[in-house]
């Protein structure tokens, strides 16, 4: 009779477990996606800035001239999106650490919720 009992904690055991783990995967699923695009952001930001100084040294070669002050208008517009990829990622940084943190909170409730008695 007690190999019967010790049989039905080591099943409800497993059950526990299993359930936390599918919990854990589900929750976790699309975390590594999030952080790609994040880290992506401040890449995306740079290739604007090259794109758009390429136009303003564009536009000095077909005006023929240094100006000082055409040149630093188009490189102010060009650094734009530096600064729109760098928003995002810090942005992003944010929320990864709020979901992870999340995550784990739940996961520790679902864990006290079904305690092992």
């Amino acid at each position: 009779m007690e190999s019967a009992t010790r049989k039905e904690v080591l099943g409800s055991d497993a059950i526990r477990e299993q359930m936390i783990s599918e919990f854990n995967m589900s929750a976790n699923q699309y975390i590594p996606i999030i952080k790609t695009l994040v880290a992506l952001c401040p890449l995306l930001g740079l290739m604007g800035t090259v794109t758009g100084m390429i136009e303003v040294f564009d536009v000095m070669a077909v005006s023929g001239s240094g100006n000082a002050r055409s040149m630093a208008s188009g490189v102010s517009k060009a650094t734009i999106p530096t600064m729109a990829g760098m928003v995002g990622a810090l942005s992003g940084v944010f929320l990864v650490t709020i979901l992870n943190q999340k995550v784990t909170s739940e996961a520790d409730d679902l864990e006290e919720s079904l305690g092992s008695d």
